[in-house]
């Protein structure tokens, strides 16, 4: 299969844990336009379905077509359960993430990745891509691996500064080890993380994989001009994510300052020059209070090859989360009380994390304080060097005694929340302890709602992908306006 024969005017914002579902992603492909799955964590999305049982049987129709019936068969004997796990019995756990993750765990990860994409692409030419998170590093080879294997089209990648994915993408669809340089701190030494697709799938592994191109998410100009000077980390694109853009941000450039409600000021060196961003001649689209019509006029105006909306779809009918949350914030959006914070605390990576305001999550102080702090998941862990040399993981929104004892500052666990699984619960996957405790949601969403108000006066009771595509492209010419498909 060859590359897409056309940009996308509209790409579908890859919004994490699994909110940017294959279902979500598929709807948008086929409407002309390019769907994004997210890469975050499908170690546990897949395993967790599994262990629900599989509702419609999707996710065991994508492992049949895995390259590897062994190692599909080993993921499906582990976590399937028939007909479901009890509802207030813990999910099992998954292997962690470390510079040198189990085989289990490696294997588990390019399966669910796998198993995304594959959905989101099955039945149709349309182009799919994954979104993952420079954050996340330690996931990222073997994520990547797995939506190669299913034929992705599009890698996108935020939340830090992408340099080595292009190489990666090469490599990876040539067959090769995957590498890419682990950030450790207090590193003395350069760590890597890699996969090897040889060794993991043997005979099993394709003779022939597609690169996908590379789209990487920046907030500025400057840091798009610094990519693209070396042909070694030159991306195929870029996405300019403005401040106002769901889930992570950039923090403001230079000393950060807050308002009078505490959220993060920015100012006019936030905004990317979108004149050098076209005199770089690659192409890019602008995200972050572009979902109306009217703004997507605008960006294909100043040179962009259009524009990438993650709400509109995030509050779509196919989007992964569940039913009561998406009621949550529909009835927010009627009677005008739906309110998106930018928390500079919240995330345990230190960037600024968009943090929806609901009853009954993790957004409200009381329901933060009533979770026992924990880090099981840990996909936020930071490798640091330990005094012998060796490595060590900690998160700042781990138990604090624990965070200290590691090296960690207590004032860099104030008001640090549980993101991974607060944002499991937001798709009905939050783990049940053996204590009684159930998951507690932690909601994310842009900060701009003019579009998604426009909807929702439109469809009361809620919109489609394919509605909210048909609206955000109805001003655009229909001789820029062709089906993004791939030949």
């Amino acid at each position: 299969m060859s590359a897409p024969t056309t940009l996308p005017v509209v790409i579908q914002g890859g919004m994490g844990v699994a909110v940017s579902s294959w279902q979500l992603a598929r709807e948008v492909s086929m409407s002309g336009q390019m769907g994004v799955v997210s890469g975050t964590a499908m170690d546990a999305v897949l395993s967790r379905r599994l262990q629900e049982g599989d509702p419609g049987g999707h996710m065991r129709r994508a492992l049949a077509h895995f390259p590897s019936p062994a190692m599909a068969g080993r993921v499906l004997e582990k976590y399937f359960i028939e007909g479901g796990k009890a509802p207030d019995t813990p999910y099992k756990p998954v292997p962690k993430l470390t510079l040198q993750t189990s085989r289990a765990g490696q294997e588990l990860a390019v399966v669910g990745n796998f198993a995304e994409v594959w959905l989101a692409k099955e039945g149709h030419d349309g182009a799919v891509g994954i979104n993952c998170l420079e954050k996340v590093q330690m996931a990222t080879p073997t994520a990547l691996l797995g939506a190669v294997l299913a034929g992705v089209d599009y890698v996108l990648m935020g939340a830090g500064i992408p340099r080595e994915i292009p190489k990666l993408l090469t490599d990876l669809s040539a067959g090769r080890v995957g590498s890419i340089t682990a950030d450790v701190a207090g590193g003395s030494l350069t760590r890597h993380i890699e996969v090897d697709p040889v060794d993991l799938l043997g005979e099993d592994l394709p003779a022939q994989l597609r690169r996908p191109n590379f789209l990487a998410i920046v907030s500025v100009d400057a840091l798009a001009n610094y990519l693209y000077r070396d042909p070694e980390i030159r991306p195929d694109g870029f996405v300019v994510e403005g401040p106002p853009a769901g889930g992570h941000s950039a923090p403001p450039r230079g000393k950060m300052q807050l308002d009078e409600t505490g959220q993060p000021v920015y100012g006019p060196r936030d905004d990317a020059n979108l004149a050098k961003m076209v005199e770089l001649g690659l192409p890019f689209w602008l995200a972050g209070a572009y979902g109306t019509p009217e703004r997507v006029a605008e960006a294909l105006e100043v040179g962009a090859a259009g524009v990438q909306v993650g709400t509109l779809f995030a509050l779509s009918l196919e989007s992964g989360l569940t039913e009561e949350t998406r009621g949550q914030m529909l009835a927010g959006l009627r009677d005008g009380t739906l309110d998106v914070r930018n928390d500079p605390r919240a995330s345990p990576t230190g960037f600024p994390f968009k943090v929806a305001s609901l009853e009954g999550t993790a957004s409200e102080q009381q329901v933060y304080e009533d979770r026992p702090r924990l880090c099981d998941l840990s996909y936020l862990r930071q490798p640091y060097e330990r005094e012998d040399g060796e490595v060590g993981y900690r998160c700042s929104s781990e138990p604090v005694h624990m965070y200290l004892k590691k090296g960690g500052t207590e004032e860099e666990t104030v008001g640090r929340k549980c993101l991974c699984n607060g944002l499991m619960a937001n798709i009905g996957l939050g783990q049940h302890r053996k204590d009684g405790y159930a998951e507690a949601r932690l909601v994310t969403l842009g900060q701009d709602l003019a579009g998604a108000k426009q909807m929702i006066g439109r469809y009361v009771q809620g919109w489609s992908a394919r509605q909210a595509v048909d609206w955000l492209v109805a001003r655009v010419p229909a001789t820029a306006l062709r089906r993004v498909q791939v030949a």
